[in-house]
């Protein structure tokens, strides 16, 4: 399994859903490095599941365990191994799904790869619980971008048919991160988040889930970090984002919809700003020429489909006696996976930057 990311900073995941932990080993961190444990946590409890009927009722304290790599708090130079115990497992309850593979799942396809022997329970390596030694690894990253003046925040920008309003491009701020600290939901804007809340109660009601897309955005970071042709920091965020389960689709700037316009309303006038430095008008490039960042702030949306584990009766097959079969997936799933994702796509990026920072 390809459970390892990163050039000068090497990032390897460990474990499953249902394994006695799971964890992740950082090889390349720079020593005396100083690592806020608290903040840390607070960082690792925005993705922790059991924090409302928004979320899956498993609950875990995702608290990590230092093996080495700290000294009172500080880097030392050694690879970094942290584990977090999984505790609230019910393995039970994949008992009767064992030869019916789940609906867009990757149950059918690890099935195919491993022959069987793959571990089924909660999904196993595939599950969006090793999201949660991934935000270690990137909580660490956010910090260490932070000491050399780069921030990176997300917030969500839709789910379902509801939107929140899109970071000014040109002008997104540390104050639109700082501002939605917290919240249940992160939206720049009130309003949608109650919307976006009776979204995600309608379709739980329903047996059923909903999908959304994450809006990021990286401030601080100086022109000319990223490599042409396959180590553009879009390549590196790209290959990061695409570890997170459930996504589906991504975007730099404009993205797709640059696809709709003409040069001329695409293109990012250049200009001095008062301090003489090369600024852009607009920012329909999102941050990035070439996959290297011109200084302005990076901008990326994240699409993730809806929570394929429902309630719902659905079509499938047994694969074992060959028949066709149908199943209604019990046990306990988010309706709505995005408010979790927030900080797993801030983690994943932070983690891009860092590594293509550390190399150039």
């Amino acid at each position: 399994m390809a459970s390892q990311y990163g050039n000068k900073l090497k990032v390897s995941l460990f474990g499953q859903s249902h394994s006695a932990a799971i964890g992740v080993v950082i090889d390349g961190l720079p020593a005396g490095l100083a690592v806020d444990l608290d903040e840390l946590q607070r960082f690792l409890t925005r993705r922790a599941p059991g924090q409302g009927s928004h979320t899956t009722a498993r609950r875990e304290a995702d608290v990590p365990e230092f093996l080495s790599g700290l000294v009172d708090g500080v880097t030392c130079g050694a690879p970094l191994a942290a584990l977090i115990r999984n505790a609230d497992v019910r393995s039970g309850d994949y008992d009767e799904i064992a030869d019916i593979p789940r609906p867009s799942h990757a149950d059918y396809t690890a099935q195919v790869k491993y022959q069987g022997f793959q571990d089924r329970a909660g999904g196993g390596h595939f599950s969006g619980r090793l999201t949660a030694p991934l935000c270690v690894a990137g909580g660490i990253c956010l910090q260490l971008l932070r000491a050399r003046g780069i921030t990176v925040g997300a917030h969500i920008a839709r789910i379902g048919s509801v939107e929140d309003r899109a970071y000014d491009p040109v002008a997104v701020s540390a104050e639109d991160f700082t501002r939605i600290a917290g919240h249940e939901l992160p939206t720049l804007d009130e309003a949608a988040s109650a919307s976006m809340l009776a979204e995600i109660e309608a379709a739980r009601v329903d047996n059923d889930s909903v999908g959304g897309v994450v809006e990021c955005a990286v401030l601080g970071l100086p022109a000319g970090l990223g490599d042409p042709l396959f180590d553009g920091l879009d390549n590196r965020i790209a290959r990061a984002i695409f570890g997170i389960p459930a996504v589906k689709g991504l975007e730099f700037g404009n993205g797709l919809v640059a696809a709709e316009l003409r040069g001329s309303a695409n293109n990012d006038a250049f200009y001095f700003d008062e301090a003489g430095a090369v600024r852009t008008r607009t920012n329909n490039s999102g941050g990035l020429n070439g996959g290297i960042s011109n200084g302005m702030p990076l901008v990326l949306r994240v699409a993730f489909k809806p929570t394929p584990s429902i309630a719902c009766e659905q079509e499938s097959v047994n694969l074992r006696s060959g028949e066709p079969a149908t199943l209604a997936i019990k046990g306990r799933h988010d309706p709505c996976i995005v408010p979790r994702a927030v900080p797993v796509v801030e983690a994943a990026a932070a983690l891009a930057l860092c590594d293509a920072f550390l190399e150039g």
